[in-house]
């Protein structure tokens, strides 16, 4: 299992529009059903900072993530709106949890 934290902040003008990319996004990880991924995003208390959390079965799930055209174009916007402060990827090693994130199949 993998891990991954993803930290960035953008323009107060641009959360909406980030929201919306996001959105996008993750209703095309929906469609897809891929019991071996979780993504999660959370906006700080800040309104601008984004932390995208997403937890991995293996390495072939995280790139097939990153090669989404949503994904791609979300990332493309993010990162040409004029970042406040640009991405921080943070690799997360996995201690405990109330629930597994990928039972047994």
């Amino acid at each position: 299992m993998q891990a991954v934290k993803v930290s960035y902040t953008v323009q107060p003008s641009f959360v909406a529009q980030n929201q919306a990319n996001i959105a996008v996004a993750l209703e095309e990880l929906r469609q897809q059903n891929n019991p071996d991924i979780r993504y999660h995003v959370f906006l700080d208390p800040d309104g601008q900072t984004f932390h995208h959390l997403a937890i991995y079965r293996g390495p072939e799930v995280a790139k097939a993530l990153l090669e989404m055209p949503s994904f791609l174009e979300f990332q493309r916007q993010r990162d040409e709106s004029g970042l406040v402060a640009p991405p921080q990827i943070t690799p997360l090693s996995w201690v405990n949890g109330s629930f597994d994130p990928f039972p047994a199949r």
